[in-house]
């Protein structure tokens, strides 16, 4: 029995990554309802539009999903933790800060956690801390990135062989062929947040997805290495407006107000690309269809199965 499953009372080792301020309650339960683990992302919301957000989500589906929460992100901790209590909402995904102070909270009310994490040292903290399972993220990820730089590939392996509780891969993972590469590592699962901006249910302007249908293997890059907030975005206007205000100086504040989720929203929800950003992993070369989430995973899982038995006919 796959332990992530198993914890989770899921069918599908598939997870839907946190993300942000654009987050939907349509597409988690989409991701829920196919048999995945739908997320929404608290991002820097108020109090009152995560619990609109939640409020919908739980009248869309019966299953389990998640609630993510960026810690050092979102200024309202204390108040997205009541709600997460009030609403007795299954799981929860910590990311983007230390989660040590806040798991023993969730773990007493029966919540299961998730802690996102980029490095061996994180991993054994997390697990030390509580928490049930690792999301463990490599540098081909969409969004806030890990300054370390690890690609999934080496970073998965490395991870299983350091903790005890199930291990989950994320970055670059967007078919049957990523979930099959992933399982040979020693991950029980994957985490995606790409391949759900490019389905049906997402609810996303239709200049981001096109913008993924259309990209290669070179269409995304990272900003923010010049402050220390590195973050992978597709190539867009305002992307190249990011680069040539590092090249000349930015401060950290300034890039940090550039980057902010209210420009995550210009780029994402409303499709202006000159005024606005789009999160990508360098999975969007791979992407060239807008399938339905349900079909979406179905056909990952038949295709993870095929890539198995094909690999291991080749020993």
């Amino acid at each position: 029995m796959n332990r992530l499953i198993e914890l989770l009372q899921i069918e599908h080792p598939i997870i839907q990554g946190g993300m942000g301020n654009i987050s939907s309650s349509r597409l988690a339960a989409a991701v829920s309802n196919a048999g995945g683990l739908g997320a929404i992302g608290t991002g820097t919301l108020p109090p009152n539009e995560v619990e609109q957000i939640i409020k919908e989500l739980k009248s869309l589906t019966e299953k389990p999903f998640a609630v993510n929460i960026a810690i050092s992100v979102t200024p309202y901790l204390k108040e997205l933790l009541s709600l997460i209590m009030k609403y007795e909402v299954p799981v929860v995904s910590l990311s983007a800060g230390n989660p040590s102070p806040i798991i023993p909270i969730l773990k007493q009310a029966g919540i299961k956690v998730i802690c996102v994490v980029a490095s061996t040292k994180q991993a054994r903290k997390a697990e030390k801390a509580g928490a049930d399972i690792l999301v463990a993220e490599g540098y081909e990820a969409a969004g806030i990135n890990s300054h370390l730089e690890t690609t999934t590939l080496a970073l998965i392996p490395q991870i299983v062989e350091a903790v005890q509780v199930p291990v989950v891969a994320a970055g670059g993972i967007g078919d049957g062929r990523g979930l099959a590469a992933m399982l040979s590592l020693g991950a029980c699962g994957v985490q995606m947040g790409t391949r759900f901006i490019a389905t049906k249910e997402a609810p996303f302007h239709e200049h981001y997805k096109n913008s993924i249908l259309n990209a290669d293997d070179n269409s995304t890059v990272i900003v923010g290495r010049s402050v220390g907030r590195v973050r992978r975005v597709l190539k867009t206007p305002y992307s190249e407006m990011l680069l040539k205000k590092e090249k000349d100086g930015v401060t950290s504040d300034e890039f940090n107000n550039k980057t902010s989720e209210d420009y995550h929203r210009i780029g994402a929800v409303d499709g202006n690309l000159e005024e606005g950003f789009i999160n990508s992993g360098q999975i969007a070369g791979l992407i060239n269809d807008l399938p339905q989430v349900s079909d979406l995973l179905i056909e990952m899982v038949n295709d993870a199965k095929t890539e198995l038995q094909k690999a291991y006919s080749f020993l």
